[in-house]
């Protein structure tokens, strides 16, 4: 879910929550990498080294000199995303590794992640043409766009057991239902986030909501279930709107542009998902299931590494064995929590204790660090 992921109260909460939380620091992801773009993102400012630059493997180096965070898009003319980089604390630095085709772009740098951001018009030269790669990444590529329709496409029938316990009153029914016709696209979210219009219509949180805003989605009936206790005639009126939107992006999904660094850094902002989202337990905060959530993103992020390893293991050996490790260790910790280990059935979030929350936040911060990494192994 691409909104307001933790508040943003005062420079000074706002950088111990994201260091108490998600591990954030200046020595995150920090060395520039040779020939990048600069990225100066502030409060009001959004400044790049250079606007116009060759198409291929683009870097960016981002740095957040502002009081918030922030995050930075690089953009199509029609808001599609080409690549982004979530949760840069302020007085860090991050990079980000993209490929780019020529033509018009635009990048936004989003203070306190919200709004249309403030925009910088970008022109990429050359030819039009995919930038050469190794066969093995068109293989990969291949492979993740069945992955992500699969999973939409069985979203679909899970999707609707929910609706249809909405649409008969079913409160206990629907709560059933609820975590795993989420599973789908908590694994493949970015995806579904680059069509920028589909996210905030389904997954958007409260919180999240821009101004003048509609709350409809997943979280809209998570709350009317937990906390009102109750599935009234507006509630069966947001479930059928919920199975249009979910359709929309069933079908939309084959249209997405999907490149190895965008899946690479795709399993990137899953693990900034559940940093941000799921660790915290504000994601699913009345249901409680942000384990179900948490143990979808991770899956996606596994499933995008496990296929472009091949060539990111042949580029940066001791970045993959790095990443098998972590990814065998937050699965372990995972598994802790599953009350029933044949199914996707978790620890009630409000259960799991102060304590244990750092330890799996420790796990995330531990993954998320190679994994940022892991574009720039394959643009290699």
């Amino acid at each position: 879910m691409r909104a307001v992921r933790l508040s943003v109260v005062t420079a000074a909460t706002t950088v111990a929550a994201l260091a108490a939380v998600t591990g954030c620091s200046s020595k995150s992801d920090s060395k520039s990498a040779d020939g990048a773009i600069q990225v100066t993102a502030s409060d009001d400012a959004c400044k790049l080294s250079k606007t116009e630059f060759a198409a291929g493997h683009v870097q960016f180096s981002i740095e957040n000199k502002g009081s918030k965070i922030t995050e930075v898009y690089l953009l199509f003319p029609d808001d599609r995303i080409v690549a982004e980089r979530e949760n840069i604390g302020p007085g860090t630095k991050q990079n980000l590794t993209a490929e780019v085709k020529a033509g018009s772009y635009e990048v936004a740098c989003k203070p306190g992640m919200k709004g249309s951001g403030i925009r910088q018009k970008v022109t990429v030269t050359g030819g039009a043409q995919t930038p050469k790669r190794d066969p093995k990444l068109d293989a990969a590529v291949a492979a993740y766009r069945t992955y992500v329709q699969q999973q939409a496409d069985d979203t679909l029938p899970k999707l609707k057991t929910f609706t249809d316990a909405i649409a008969a009153g079913d409160v206990e029914g629907a709560k059933k239902a609820y975590a795993p016709s989420r599973i789908g696209w908590e694994r493949t979210e970015p995806v579904a986030e680059s069509f920028g219009d589909i996210d905030p219509k389904t997954d958007v949180r409260e919180d999240g909501l821009e101004k003048g805003q509609t709350w409809t989605g997943w979280h809209r009936l998570e709350k009317a279930l937990w906390k009102d206790g109750k599935i009234g005639d507006e509630e069966k009126k947001l479930g059928v709107q919920l199975s249009t939107d979910i359709a929309d992006w069933q079908k939309r999904v084959g249209t997405a542009e999907i490149t190895p660094t965008s899946m690479a850094n795709g399993a990137k902002e899953l693990l900034d998902e559940v940093a941000t989202g799921k660790v915290t337990g504000e994601e699913e905060r009345y249901s409680h299931t942000d384990l179900v959530d948490f143990k979808g993103n991770v899956e996606g992020a596994q499933k995008a590494y496990e296929l472009l390893k091949p060539v990111a293991s042949k580029n940066d050996p001791a970045l993959t064995a790095e990443l098998d490790k972590q990814f065998a260790a937050i699965e372990a910790q995972l598994d802790k929590y599953r009350t029933d280990k044949n199914s996707y059935e978790f620890t009630s979030y409000d259960k799991v204790g102060e304590s244990d929350r750092k330890q799996l936040s420790d796990g995330v911060n531990a993954l998320s660090e190679p994994l940022s990494k892991l574009a720039a192994a394959v643009a290699k």
